[in-house]
């Protein structure tokens, strides 16, 4: 039976795993690029300009372990980040999605190489599907969200950027959210509320990356 505080010692080893060493290894433009399957791996995936680079910053507390970028879904890559020493895990950041002037080739090999991923990854534990919270969940985040089904890999909702608005139009936003979450096979049922800005919900979102890579 777990301990009252297990969760206060989750965060705080989480807290100590990222204050440590945690750095960028490299780009994967396609599999064959891939990083060997030698820790767990937990990605981050979200339409272009959730909040994506943001989020990986504040888990990390690092200024800029991910670079934020002012041109929305240029990174068309799998970016792969190590954590610990010796690495305990990786930290994946998916190319954004939602594409409104991309060229039909670029989304065509953005969903190979995702799909690809997702399918033949045997260390990736849990995606993290960041949703914008001033839009909620959109047409392009429940084609991911199919995409994650059918690969039968589990995530977790992330609402971003929570302190944008109000605290009623949250709640309506994350109660929307619960109930297309539970129509979702590989979807876990808690929500995970954050604020990269103001640090909110970020300690408890760290201890459940830890939890889900096993680490």
């Amino acid at each position: 039976m777990d301990e009252p505080d297990s969760g206060r010692d989750a965060a705080e080893r989480a807290q100590r795993l990222f204050s440590g060493r945690v750095e960028f290894l490299l780009s994967a433009p396609s599999l064959k690029f891939l990083p060997e399957p030698e820790v767990p791996e937990i990605a981050f995936a979200g339409r272009s300009n959730v909040g994506k680079s943001s989020l990986l910053n504040a888990l990390t507390g690092r200024r800029a372990i991910a670079r934020t970028s002012v041109t929305p879904g240029r990174t068309q890559e799998l970016n792969f980040f190590e954590a610990g020493s010796p690495t305990l895990l990786r930290l994946v950041d998916m190319p954004g999605y939602g594409f409104a002037k991309a060229p039909l080739k670029v989304v065509e090999n953005w969903r190979r190489l995702v799909r690809d991923f997702l399918r033949g990854r045997v260390v990736l534990k849990r995606v993290l599907v960041l949703i914008d919270s001033r839009h909620g969940v959109k047409p392009v985040d429940l084609e991911m969200m199919k995409m994650l089904d059918e690969a039968a890999v589990g995530y977790r909702l992330v609402l971003t950027k929570a302190d944008k608005i109000k605290a009623s139009e949250l709640a309506e936003v994350l109660a929307a959210t619960q109930a297309e979450a539970r129509k979702h096979s590989a979807a876990f049922p808690v929500i995970h509320v954050t604020s990269s800005e103001k640090g909110m919900g970020i300690e408890e979102l760290r201890a459940a990356v830890l939890e889900d890579a096993g680490v």
